[in-house]
């Protein structure tokens, strides 16, 4: 199981995640990857009020967090909580590999539905290997 500090739970948490993470997709999984921002990327604000979307030291000190989208395409309640666990456990067990900082949200496909929890497993670590490299998911084909 997830601890509570390594889960994301807020909508604004998300939207950051999914506007500034590189993407993969592998089997029936779409895996956002989005690493901690640099403090050096960090612009200085000109107000006393700090601007929550700039980037802090907390955040990059931060535990490794994964956040799961399961939606009805996926299946009724009883397919998408299987899922959304099954993927909750196969991120806990990738998680203290990931960099200290990162945000992960995993979106499960309907495809993620008909796998079993070893397919599941090898298409989370797969995804994320891809959105961790410098090119993130596959090129299209026919494109430079």
């Amino acid at each position: 199981m997830l601890p509570a500090d390594a889960r994301i739970r807020s909508s604004r948490d998300f939207g950051a995640a999914l506007k500034r993470g590189r993407r993969a997709a592998r089997g029936g999984v779409v895996v956002h990857w989005a690493p901690a921002p640099r403090p050096a990327d960090a612009e200085p604000a000109d107000t006393d009020t700090p601007d929550p979307t700039t980037p802090s030291e907390a955040d990059a000190n931060r535990t490794a967090r994964a956040g799961f989208v399961v939606s009805k395409a996926v299946g009724n309640a009883v397919v998408r909580n299987k899922v959304k666990r099954r993927l909750r456990h196969a991120a806990a067990a990738e998680l203290p590999h990931w960099p200290a900082g990162t945000d992960v949200v995993v979106r499960a496909t309907p495809k993620a539905a008909e796998r079993d929890f070893s397919e599941l497993q090898r298409d989370l670590s797969e995804a994320v290997k891809a959105a961790r490299s410098a090119k993130g998911g596959r090129s299209r084909r026919g494109r430079p």
